[in-house]
């Protein structure tokens, strides 16, 4: 049977696409480079996670000195989201603009806010998210309310939200899909950075796949990795060349998806090059693999030697005080958020501190993500040398990213925490990867049309987050989801109807 739509990638925007169109009948295959994770010990042991890394592929990248380095990317059904912090949050009304940060402005979408809110409801509501709606300064309009209420706050969380309203900040709870009685019930931990082997974090593969795949016309086919997109003489892409447990071979479709994320896809675009197309496929205008963007980020710990924190999980708050304002002349600083509790095996694996002051420092500190916006530059970009991922990431606007952490130590010290450590993440991983195939409305500055259709082949998508124009300071997985259902009814009604 012919293939009517090809999806390479079952994370985020593979999947959630996928599930949209799946009941319309036509023959949909996904491939997925990766198995299904299966449940294990090492699921829920910390150690295993985090110190020996037991989940991390064997893959290596070169960085932009051409240095090795192991990424943090996962290859699994579901993708990334099978490790996620579950946090489900929208993209503000005002990132959809121009808006002018401490390092540069940023060139706004394609189409406003108003025009994906619909399918931020309907993401929400597909992947059942909890919230609340009302505390958060910086929340974009709603059409609707959450389809479930929040995530309880443990005590000593519940504690630090009084503490921070005393303080005079506004924190909300996070908007999570995560099912938390089924999450404890497995094993009582986290979930942030911990796989979902038992469909307790509303994901990729628990939401998304399982519903397109309980339709017969969807199919997914795993260990099977893409090496090139052939096109044809016309501009059409043809088909895609696979390797897998059968051998090489090439899959045909009348359409395909690219959803193989930020770094991935440019990538896979890149290595299709041929002599009609020697920079690649879908790179009329140069940017396939540029403007790269993966947010700053710190840990920030908040300790106080007097009391402890018992929580489990921990991460149920935010704070959005600054997301839009609060740098130098009003300009926005960014997200705060919880981290999935740092417990002392954790601690002690990320920064080799001896484990008796990991221990104590576990016990007495409150955890949090901070988050500031990095902007797109052609020049951070993902490129191949000698078939070989290279990734040169240029962190922008990282006095902005200062300025957040330094507020939010301030904001922290007057909420009674005398100690508050900060130490920025690696910027060699690609957790909130995106850009790199950006959509706009110029073929000649962006690599696909406001539908994610690419400029150069009629019958080639980009459904991942490759297309965002801009990282925002929130995490992207609700935006993938939301920007899939509204491609999947474009689709629906101007190529499948026609």
């Amino acid at each position: 049977m012919s293939i009517d739509i090809l999806i390479i990638g079952s994370g985020m925007g593979g999947a959630t696409l996928a599930a949209a169109l799946a009941p319309t009948g036509v023959r949909i295959v996904i491939l997925e480079r990766g198995e299904h994770l299966t449940d294990s010990p090492a699921a829920r042991d910390a150690d295993a996670i985090f110190r020996e890394g037991v989940f991390r592929p064997s893959e290596t990248w070169l960085d932009g000195q051409g240095q090795p380095f192991n990424p943090g990317n996962y290859y699994c059904v579901g993708g990334n989201t099978k490790f996620y912090g579950a946090v489900l949050i929208r993209y503000r009304e005002a990132d959809f603009a121009p808006v002018r940060h401490m390092g540069g402005t940023t060139p706004g979408w394609p189409f406003p806010y108003a025009e994906l809110e619909p399918w931020y409801q309907a993401a929400e509501e597909m992947y059942q998210v909890r919230g609340h709606l009302g505390d958060d300064p910086s929340e974009p309009p709603h059409s609707g309310a959450y389809p479930h209420p929040p995530v309880l706050d443990e005590p000593e969380i519940a504690d630090l939200r009084c503490r921070l309203r005393r303080a005079g900040l506004h924190p909300s709870s996070l908007p999570l899909g995560v099912d938390l009685p089924r999450w404890l019930d497995r094993a009582a931990t986290p979930w942030d950075a911990f796989p979902d082997t038992t469909g307790a974090k509303m994901d990729a593969e628990s939401i998304g796949l399982a519903r397109a795949l309980s339709f017969d016309n969807v199919d997914l086919i795993t260990g099977t990795h893409v090496d090139r997109l052939l096109p044809d003489a016309t501009g059409r892409v043809k088909a895609v060349q696979v390797t897998g447990p059968q051998g090489a071979r090439d899959i045909t479709a009348a359409r395909i998806v690219l959803a193989a994320g930020a770094v991935n896809s440019a990538a896979i675009l890149l290595r299709s090059a041929d002599s009609a197309h020697p920079d690649g496929l879908a790179n009329r205008s140069g940017q396939v693999g540029r403007n790269f963007m993966n947010h700053n980020c710190s840990a920030a710990l908040a300790i106080h030697p007097f009391r402890r924190n018992r929580s489990i999980y921990q991460k149920t708050l935010q704070i959005n005080d600054f997301y839009t304002k609060g740098g130098p002349d009003g300009a926005p600083l960014g997200n705060v958020q919880l981290l999935g509790r740092i417990s002392a095996p954790i601690l002690a694996a990320q920064t080799r501190l001896p484990g008796p002051l990991a221990r104590w420092i576990a016990d007495h500190a409150i955890d949090f993500y901070v988050m500031s916006e990095d902007l797109p530059d052609p020049d951070s970009r993902v490129t191949l040398r000698d078939g070989q991922i290279m990734l040169d990431w240029k962190r922008s606007n990282w006095a902005a990213h200062e300025a957040l952490v330094a507020r939010l130590k301030r904001a922290l010290r007057k909420a009674g925490f005398p100690l508050v450590l900060s130490r920025a993440f690696d910027r060699r991983t690609p957790s909130h990867q995106c850009g790199t195939a950006r959509m706009g409305l110029d073929p000649e500055s962006a690599v696909v049309d406001r539908f994610g259709r690419s400029f150069d082949h009629p019958n080639l998508f980009i459904a991942d987050a490759s297309i965002l124009p801009t990282s925002a300071a929130v995490n992207p997985g609700l935006t993938i989801a939301a920007n899939a259902l509204r491609m999947a009814d474009h689709i629906h009604r101007k190529e499948l109807a026609a």
